[in-house]
């Protein structure tokens, strides 16, 4: 018999380490919890299967792991849900994103005169992640945490708008579209009219439909890998239509340096 060529006793790359450098594993289970988070937390085995094309035994072995990990968890109907270790991390991320936003919400409110926020959509909600006051007496004051239904506020809208409509229908189906004040949008096709609008113009607006007398402006943070919106807000006295000319244009310069420097990876 012959002996081995020595060359195979050299170890091969594992075969999950792709030419990027990333771990193959690891990107289908944050794919498979991306899935899962996009239906509305919940998905099965074949769903997950029929939209990434992976065997089922690989799904299946993939869960398992997420399984005993915490990060889903399996209902009776054997469907699987995202798990309760997941809050911890998004808590950890949002206060994360919300301390690095900081300064540049505070620069925002500082130049505008109004009060600056910072909200991202987190199950099929918009949470308020950072906030920085105004200096009138007479401010908004939006707790930090605070979740809203993304259909009536400026950041929530300015979020939606960054979605397929098929997805914001999803949304909204979900979850409902509650009147806060007689302004609210609560039919889901003028949602999906207002949010073309926004998509036309660049920003967002809530002319008193979260709190009646409050008027937002709000835009998307371009690129972040979870929707995001950077509003200034404050009463509609003060916050008038025409104090968009000032207030967008200051908006998105601040949402695109925003992206660069927390949301954009690095090199």
């Amino acid at each position: 018999m012959e002996s081995t060529p020595s060359t195979e006793t050299t170890q091969p790359e594992p075969r999950e380490k792709v030419a990027s450098g990333q771990v193959q594993s690891v990107d289908r289970a944050i794919e498979l919890l991306e899935l899962m988070a996009d239906a509305g937390g919940e998905a099965a085995l074949s769903e997950l299967a029929a939209s990434t094309g992976l065997p089922l035994p690989t799904i299946h072995r993939l869960m398992r792991t997420l399984l005993s990990r915490g990060y889903v968890r399996q209902l009776p109907s054997r469907r699987y849900t995202l798990g309760p270790r997941l809050i911890r991390l998004g808590e950890s991320a949002g206060r994360q994103l919300g301390a690095g936003a900081r300064p540049y919400l505070t620069a925002l409110a500082a130049e505008l005169g109004e009060t600056a926020n910072l909200a991202m959509i987190d199950r099929d909600m918009a949470v308020y992640v950072a906030q920085a006051a105004s200096r009138h007496s007479m401010r908004m004051f939006t707790e930090v945490g605070r979740r809203v239904f993304t259909h009536a506020t400026g950041v929530g809208k300015a979020v939606l708008a960054q979605l397929p409509d098929a997805t914001v229908l999803e949304i909204v189906a979900r979850v409902g579209m509650p009147a806060a004040t007689p302004q609210t949008i609560t039919d889901p096709q003028a949602l999906l009219a207002e949010l073309a609008k926004i998509r036309e113009r660049g920003y967002a607006i809530d002319d008193g439909e979260q709190e009646i007398g409050v008027r937002c402006f709000a835009v998307g943070v371009p690129g972040a890998p979870t929707p995001t919106a950077l509003s200034i807000s404050g009463p509609s006295a003060r916050v008038g239509y025409d104090f968009a000319e000032t207030a967008v244009p200051v908006l998105q310069r601040t949402a695109a340096d925003l992206a660069k420097e927390l949301i954009s990876p690095a090199g």
